[in-house]
């Protein structure tokens, strides 16, 4: 059985989404599509968009200070560290 993934995702404006999926890529996908606006949220997605913005753009920019689409790199976003 696969692990799931949280996951954050940002758009150009830098706006924050927090989500938590079993398949990545395809949940990515969906994003970009806009669909399913409205999806049920797990207890660490909870957790994590309770955080205040300033936390969660610490979390990025430790990963990721360019706000890079990772999603265009899938075999770096999923090794696990």
């Amino acid at each position: 059985m696969r692990g799931a993934y949280v996951y954050m995702m940002s758009n150009k404006s830098h706006r924050l989404y927090v989500g938590a999926c079993i398949d990545l890529p395809k949940r990515v996908e969906q994003h970009k599509l806009k669909l399913y606006p409205n999806g049920f949220t797990a207890k660490r997605e909870k957790e994590i968009k309770g955080w205040l913005r300033k936390r969660k753009v610490v979390l990025i920019q430790a990963k990721n200070s360019n706000w890079l689409d990772l999603s265009l790199t899938w075999t770096d976003l999923l090794q696990v560290d």
